[in-house]
C-alpha cells in the first residue's frame, strides 16, 4: 500500500513536497551554463593583452 493511500484512510492531508532551494554562494555555475563562451572570450582578451603589452615592452 502506497503512502497516499494510508494517509487519506488516515485522514490525513497529502504531503507537501520540499522545495529545496538550491543557491551556492559562488554563482560560477549558473553563470557560466548562461553564457558558455565567456571562458573563451577572456582567455583571448588576456592573450591579447599580453601580447600587445609585450610587443610594446620591447619597442
Amino acid at each position: 500500500m502506497g503512502e497516499a493511500k494510508r494517509r487519506e484512510e488516515l485522514g490525513l492531508p497529502p504531503r507537501e513536497k520540499k522545495n529545496e532551494n538550491k543557491t551556492s554562494k559562488i554563482k560560477l555555475n549558473e553563470i557560466l551554463n548562461k553564457y558558455p563562451y565567456l571562458p573563451l572570450i577572456l582567455g583571448v582578451s588576456l592573450l591579447t593583452i599580453l601580447i600587445i603589452d609585450l610587443v610594446n615592452y620591447y619597442k
